[in-house]
Order: C-alpha cells, then sequence, then structure tokens
C-alpha cells in the first residue's frame, strides 16, 4: 500500500504534458515575417535541441515558442518570463547578427 501511495505522484506528472505541448503545432502565425524572425528561428531550433517543444521552426515567436523558453529558463535556474533576454539567449548559444544589436555594437 505504502508502495502504490508513493508511485501515484509520479504516474500524475507523467500524464500531464508541459506546458508548451498543450499548444498546437498548426496555430497561425501571430505577427509577419520581420527582422527578427532569423533570431528567432535559431530559438527555436536550439530550444528543439535542449528537448523543448517550441511548435514549427517558423521564426514566429507564438504561444508555443514563449512556453517552452519559459520551461527551459525554469530547468536553467533563470527567471521564467518566457522572454528572450540576454542571460537566456546566452544560456541558448545564440548569438546576435549586426544587424541585431544595439546602438554601438551592445
Amino acid at each position: 500500500m505504502l508502495l502504490v501511495s508513493l508511485l501515484v505522484p509520479f504516474v500524475a506528472v507523467a500524464a500531464n504534458p508541459l506546458p508548451e505541448e498543450a499548444y498546437p503545432d498548426n496555430a497561425p502565425r501571430l505577427t509577419s515575417p520581420g527582422p527578427y524572425s532569423p533570431l528567432i528561428r535559431r530559438v527555436q531550433e536550439k530550444l528543439h535541441a535542449y528537448g523543448f517543444d517550441a511548435g514549427p521552426v517558423n521564426g514566429d515567436f507564438g504561444a508555443k515558442t514563449q512556453a517552452a523558453l519559459a520551461q527551459f529558463q525554469l530547468a536553467r535556474d533563470l527567471p521564467a518570463s518566457g522572454m528572450l533576454d540576454d542571460a537566456t539567449r546566452a544560456d541558448l548559444g545564440v548569438e546576435l547578427s549586426k544587424d541585431q544589436e544595439g546602438p554601438g555594437g551592445e
């Protein structure tokens, strides 16, 4: 009986998908392609490589990508905002291109 009561929480956790898996892969784009689409595409590729389902690699920062990013942040002990801040980008190993850097190359 004790063994069964100990296993129940693990079965319940295994049955619930990760938050990013709850969003469909075929959702329409939320934005039209813009100057940051290549950066978001690289972020999506890295999230997939780390085992987080960011949805289709399409350069759209949609709900599924945001949820996957938040899960990545939680896994890396980063503030889980779901936003692509500098610390998260660095942990993912995604570099900014020259045209995406701020004034003065920052």
